[in-house]
């Protein structure tokens, strides 16, 4: 592709960022942006949906799983109980917190709902830097902040940029979350990733390294036991129909360099996955599986904690105090790789070096 940028009239012809507006059915009014990395990977962030990702794909092959709500404009009155749930698109990222992941639950400190309030607020764009290749600059960024904040409450705030470089068939992600109260505020955040067919099917690799532990416990659980294929994608379960579905706490392990590594390796396709990570920033690992038939889905989910709840973090002396002013960084990279080299270096580093 030798002096390509003499044949291109329009950025656009090879990638860029597009913003719009959703007119139809359960997300009419929600504000969107599609980004086109012009090497096979494009994606939908919603903007009005605290700037996660919904639909993603690589050339002809979905990545993510999509629920059968699919994007819903934000509510008004944020979520109770378990009404997250009602407004579960999936998708490639659904951001869990920023005070709260796990279940429902109420103690002398407050009333929390399912995984809190983030995924249903919406960002205030600070700007969008579109790649200008006759400039000699192939980067693209888009930036917002998000606010779960309430008077006389926690005042948690969220600066996004999600950025990419045409050519470049990954997505780099980088959060600060900062306590604009005047007292200190709790804080949890989980990454909830959804994986989906035909990324995730039966034969594909679930990638991760560390010490684990069942969701439901040794005794309770089927998926997720000593000497069980949990690291293989499974056909649809009947179990599974409804709320079945297991989850495993992983203690992520970290390289030389203290970055961790998951994703998911389709051998059919001839692609995986890559999610990348700071141990320091985000030391564990949820790995939940739901092979419903019609919801099938694998989500690998790095997080400052698992979704145990805030109520037991602070049992336990890991829930995370921020103090007035007081920033915490994060950074994650999701990157395809569809080199046989690359595929096989991941798969490798990633611990799933049974086959390979």
């Amino acid at each position: 592709m030798a002096n390509w940028i003499d044949k291109v009239s329009n950025p656009l012809q090879v990638g860029g960022i597009e913003t719009a507006v959703l007119d139809d059915g359960p997300g009419r009014g929600t504000r969107v942006a599609w980004i086109n990395t012009g090497a096979g990977l494009r994606y939908k962030v919603v903007i009005d949906r605290g700037l996660d990702i919904a639909e993603a794909f690589y050339n002809a092959y979905g990545l993510a799983w999509i629920s059968h709500l699919g994007v819903t404009a934000p509510p008004s009155g944020g979520y109770r109980g378990i009404e997250w749930l009602n407004a579960f698109g999936g998708g490639l990222l659904t951001t869990c917190g920023l005070d709260h992941v796990g279940g429902p639950e109420a103690d002398e400190y407050g009333e929390r709902g399912l995984h809190s309030q983030y995924s249903g607020l919406p960002a205030t764009i600070e700007s969008i830097v579109q790649p200008d290749p006759l400039a000699g600059r192939l980067d693209m960024h888009i930036t917002g902040t998000v606010k779960q904040s309430q008077p006389l409450g926690a005042q948690l705030v969220l600066k996004r940029t999600i950025s990419g470089r045409l050519g470049d068939p990954a997505i780099h992600i980088r959060d600060e979350v900062i306590n604009h109260g005047n007292t200190p505020a709790p804080h949890m955040l989980l990454y909830h990733m959804n994986l989906g067919w035909p990324l995730v099917d039966e034969g594909s690799d679930i990638c991760w390294k560390g010490s684990w532990t069942s969701r439901e416990g040794e005794d309770n659980a089927r998926i997720f036991r000593k000497g069980m294929p949990f690291r293989k994608g499974k056909p649809p379960l009947e179990e599974h129909a409804g709320s079945g579905e297991e989850a495993a706490f992983i203690d992520v392990e970290a390289d030389v360099e203290g970055k961790c590594l998951c994703g998911i390796h389709n051998p059919e396709l001839g692609i995986a996955l890559s999610i990348t990570f700071e141990k320091k920033q985000l030391p564990w690992l949820t790995n939940w599986q739901h092979w419903g038939p019609g919801e099938y889905v694998v989500g690998l989910e790095p997080g400052t904690h698992p979704p145990i709840g805030q109520s037991r973090a602070r049992s336990d002396g890991s829930l995370i105090l921020l103090q007035p002013k007081e920033r915490r960084s994060y950074g994650m990279t999701i990157r395809i790789l569809d080199r046989p080299e690359d595929i096989i270096a991941f798969l490798q580093a990633a611990g799933q070096t049974e086959s390979y």
